[in-house]
């Protein structure tokens, strides 16, 4: 009986053991802050950083010789006091923007809008862009000083918001070593975000959850973007006009409108039935039975 005793007793803490190792193996799941929550405190964060800092403004304002155009951000202390800070910059902006049911806020400085004659780029166009992207430390986590093309339906809401104010390059010329020169009048801004329009709570190799960005930038140029090739530009595929696209889908298949080439799922290519016989697009698009929803989303069409 004694023995049966112990062996029980030895049973409980062996699995009692066991179980509290486990419990010690698995990390504990943190939930994500609230995002209205967090974009307080963000604005804080990035009120105090462009009260407190500023940019090279006199440079673009009277440019050296070999100046290369790029913002440079620096504190302002006492050996620069005099310096304006970001917040009270004319070519400051706010812009408000609605993601995940939250209102954020977020600043563009609009050094140089580009070429007047380009077009802006849509929430959902590819623009060909240099960057480079700080922390509010000021720490660098990623620049490219080549451009590089930016699918904006791939990127961080904040940074394609911004990017949507400003144009593209007028033009540019191949030299004899086949490098490129851009025109100069390029884009030219940056951009300072609240983590509710970065990453928020999702970890990134050189970024703290909870991290507002800082942006700089030159655009150089822009390419209206068709996902799916139908026809129909991937921006007018927003049919809830927020700026987001994976929730428009209106046959309710796997496939958002903006990647589905059949969006009504009626069988017919949506390029079918926006074009006339000779492949040139239709624009209004047709709507046969003038219900105010053109053939293309119209499966009873």
């Amino acid at each position: 009986m004694k023995l049966n005793k112990f062996l029980l007793l030895y049973l409980f803490l062996a699995a009692f053991a066991i179980s509290c190792d486990k419990d010690d193996d698995d990390p504990e799941v943190v939930p994500p802050r609230d995002r209205g929550e967090q974009e307080i405190a963000d604005q804080a964060a990035l009120e105090e950083y462009l009260k407190t800092h500023f940019y090279n403004y006199e440079e673009f304002e009277n440019p050296p010789a070999g100046f290369d155009y790029r913002i440079q951000i620096d504190t302002i202390n006492e050996a620069n006091a005099d310096k304006i800070p970001l917040s009270s910059s004319p070519l400051l902006m706010p812009k408000t923007f609605t993601y995940e049911d939250v209102e954020y806020t977020l600043y563009v400085l609009k050094v140089r809008e580009g070429a007047a004659e380009q077009p802006q780029p849509k929430f959902s166009d590819s623009t060909y862009v240099a960057y480079e992207g700080e922390l509010l430390n000021r720490t660098t986590f990623d620049s490219s000083e080549s451009p590089v093309w930016f699918d904006l339906t791939r990127t961080i809401a904040g940074f394609g918001q911004g990017l949507t104010e400003f144009r593209g390059a007028s033009g540019f010329e191949i030299l004899s070593d086949n490098t490129v020169q851009w025109n100069d009048d390029y884009g030219i801004g940056a951009i300072f975000m609240p983590s509710g329009l970065g990453y928020f709570s999702s970890f990134q190799q050189g970024i703290p959850t909870y991290s507002p960005l800082v942006f700089t930038f030159h655009l150089y140029a822009v390419n209206e973007a068709d996902h799916d090739q139908d026809g129909v530009p991937s921006w007018r595929e927003d049919l809830n006009g927020n700026q987001r696209l994976l929730d428009d889908n209106t046959d309710g298949d796997n496939s958002p409108n903006y990647l589905d080439r059949d969006d009504d799922g009626d069988f017919i290519p949506t390029w079918e039935e926006i074009s006339d016989e000779d492949g040139n697009i239709i624009f209004p698009y047709p709507d046969a039975d003038n219900d105010g929803t053109p053939d293309y989303l119209d499966i009873n069409n």
